[in-house]
């Protein structure tokens, strides 16, 4: 893992603090005041807040039961609704002991809430040989997440790394993107507050 592995963890815990600063002590998940705090740590570069949501272009998928479905899930799939979306690497420590409980919590607190999509994508850019898409399978099962999975590892186009990783500038594993209604990222990072995340989903309308 290297350097690009060290460099994810210091992100990582960068991001943490910087979520701390903007969220903790709101009312509510305050997506302006994170956004202050990320726009003045000049360190973050990564994700597309503010812009329009590419769409998705992940080519092998299962469904919420482990099935593989015959046709890959598209954003325009959901157009209206709020979509969460998971990036996850099958060997990233932060996805399992951060990452993928808070998307569980998430998940769980937002089920029968036809307003709000969740999907998963192992957005495989190192370890493809253990990020793998019966990796995938087995941490859906893991994790009882009842929700879409895809799996990701890119082409030549989006030089050999996952297509959303690449479309979406991800800073890496775990990271979270937040998808508006109007198709509009509103959130894009290593971590989120779950429980202000889930107040601020059930609160969509």
């Amino acid at each position: 893992m290297g350097k690009s592995f060290e460099k994810t963890l210091f992100l990582f815990f960068l991001s943490l603090f910087v979520l701390s600063a903007g969220c903790e002590g709101q009312e509510g998940f305050n997506f302006n005041k994170l956004r202050e705090h990320k726009m003045a740590n000049t360190l973050n570069k990564y994700g597309i807040e503010g812009y329009q949501a590419p769409e998705l272009n992940v080519p092998i998928w299962i469904d919420g039961n482990g099935n593989e479905m015959k046709d890959p899930v598209k954003l325009a799939d959901h157009e209206g609704k709020f979509r969460v979306i998971y990036c996850f690497q099958a060997w990233c420590p932060g996805c399992h002991s951060i990452g993928l409980p808070s998307l569980q919590k998430m998940v769980e607190a937002l089920k029968g809430n036809d307003k709000v999509e969740f999907l998963a994508i192992q957005t495989v850019f190192e370890g493809a040989k253990a990020n793998t898409f019966e990796r995938v399978k087995e941490i859906q099962k893991q994790y009882d997440l009842k929700i879409p999975f895809g799996h990701d590892v890119g082409d030549e186009n989006t030089r050999n790394i996952s297509s959303t990783m690449y479309n979406y500038r991800t800073g890496g594993t775990p990271w979270f993107i937040l998808i508006d209604q109007e198709g509009s990222v509103v959130f894009n990072d290593f971590h989120l507050n779950a429980d202000k995340a889930i107040e601020y989903l059930k609160g969509i309308k």
